[in-house]
């Protein structure tokens, strides 16, 4: 429907990105987030016919007859639900609060119900800001039914069905006609988004502490927290500056196995986690330190080593454990994450803050590594004292190159294929002499004549 980009918005999205805001509200499951999809022209929020599907803040810039706009879709409101039901309805009137116009979407099937009411008059304060949107009218015969929402006295409802397109362009014509005559920033391209912000996925099994580390990490509430596991069904994208420099955060939805996943929204939430992490430069990957490592944390880790990022592995929840307890988890995270012996060990509590200060410097080393190249002819003068100290057996290394970066790819040259063993033994070998840290390194063997 209308030209996208992910948005980098902060904590206060429209400021930040000097876009006019556009807040999609109402109470759930009245297809707020079709909605979204349909003004954004693809699918970007998760959709399934129950409510409380969207329980974060989506943000996406957006275009329309060539105004740009900050689109947000966000939870339902529920004003009698609860702990959780509560937190996504504070973050969904937080996001109406900043926002240039309102669209208060409602289900024209089922009339003005009670909570259609209380939202409504939440709203009436900021009733020239607010657009009705009667969604779900497929055909005119609908029409009748629509014209119902009128005595919210929030103004003429617009006519919409968001499953099908039906009068979405009216809708978008309207919403672009009260938008400030600010004149915005242009919307940067996508690359150069990505250029300036270096991209930290959060993953981990549900319930680890992912969200609460983002919104810590990020210094507000951005994610809703709570010790529901799943809360967190997309990914979500903040662009914060940081001493590492400029840095994307994505809160993922916890990745559970597939065959784990048993509903559509769980699917759809693991594989945007999976996107937004072979998308990331770094990885953070967080376990939760009171159960220790789990199989489900070796088999993520192992998926997480295979998208080529650097790795984070985070303990969180240290601060309740007891010092027996904290050296056992420290063992089983060398024996079972032995794969991941290049990556550094924080041992955090997002909840209090304590040691996330230790976080971000870390983050910055493995980004430099990351993006490290080592001159030729230092490469090679390593790899002979690699060979001097201990000799490939029945193998000879004759020169090497760095062919890519990110992570650093180094291909060599060799009489004969390699043994894994002496594999790992020039990586480590290579890791320690160019201090490459918490950055995987890819090395690759071509067979050539030794003449």
């Amino acid at each position: 429907m209308t030209g996208t980009k992910e948005a980098a918005g902060g904590s206060a999205a429209g400021q930040e990105s000097r876009l006019p805001v556009v807040v999609v509200a109402g109470r759930p499951n009245v297809g707020k987030s079709t909605l979204v999809n349909r003004i954004a022209g693809r699918q970007v929020a998760i959709v399934q016919e129950q409510p409380g599907v969207t329980r974060d803040r989506l943000e996406l810039a957006c275009e329309w007859a060539g105004r740009e706009f900050l689109l947000i879709d966000t939870g339902g409101v529920v004003e009698r639900g609860d702990a959780l039901d509560a937190k996504v309805s504070e973050q969904s009137l937080r996001a109406v609060q900043g926002g240039d116009v309102i669209l208060f979407v409602l289900d024209a099937t089922t009339g003005v119900t009670g909570e259609d009411s209380d939202m409504a008059n939440r709203l009436r304060r900021l009733a020239d800001k607010v657009v009705v949107v009667a969604n779900k009218v497929d055909s005119a015969r609908r029409e009748a039914d629509a014209w119902e929402l009128a005595r919210l006295g929030l103004g003429t409802p617009a006519m919409v069905s968001a499953l099908h397109g039906r009068g979405m362009g009216d809708l978008l014509d309207e919403v672009v006609s009260r938008l400030p005559e600010k004149a915005e920033a242009p919307l940067p391209s996508e690359p150069e988004q990505e250029g300036k912000a270096t991209a930290v996925a959060i993953v981990g099994r549900p319930n680890v502490g992912k969200s609460t580390l983002f919104n810590r990490l990020v210094g507000e509430d951005r994610s809703v927290v709570h010790d529901m596991p799943g809360t967190t069904r997309d990914a979500i994208d903040t662009v914060v500056e940081t001493e590492a420099g400029t840095l994307r955060l994505v809160d993922t939805a916890g990745m559970r196995r597939r065959a784990r996943a048993g509903d559509a929204p769980e699917y759809y939430s693991l594989v945007r986690s999976l996107r937004a992490l072979d998308r990331s430069d770094v990885a953070l990957l967080v376990l939760d330190a009171t159960e220790g490592v789990t199989h489900q944390d070796q088999r993520l880790a192992e998926r997480v080593d295979a998208s080529g990022s650097p790795i984070v592995v985070i303990l969180n929840k240290w601060d309740l454990l007891e010092t027996e307890r904290r050296f056992e988890v420290n063992e089983e995270v060398a024996d079972k994450l032995g794969f991941l012996g290049y990556a550094p060990v924080i041992r955090i509590s997002a909840r209090t803050g304590l040691g996330v200060h230790r976080l971000l410097p870390v983050v910055a080393e493995a980004l430099a590594a990351y993006h490290r190249r080592i001159p030729t002819a230092r490469l090679n003068e390593a790899l002979r004292a690699a060979q001097s100290a201990h000799p490939a057996p029945g193998a000879r290394i004759l020169y090497a190159v760095q062919g890519a970066v990110d992570p650093p790819t180094v291909t060599l040259f060799a009489t004969r294929r390699l043994q894994p063993t002496y594999m790992r033994y020039l990586e480590r070998f290579l890791r320690e002499r160019f201090e490459l840290g918490p950055t995987p390194i890819d090395l690759r063997v071509r067979i050539r004549s030794g003449k």
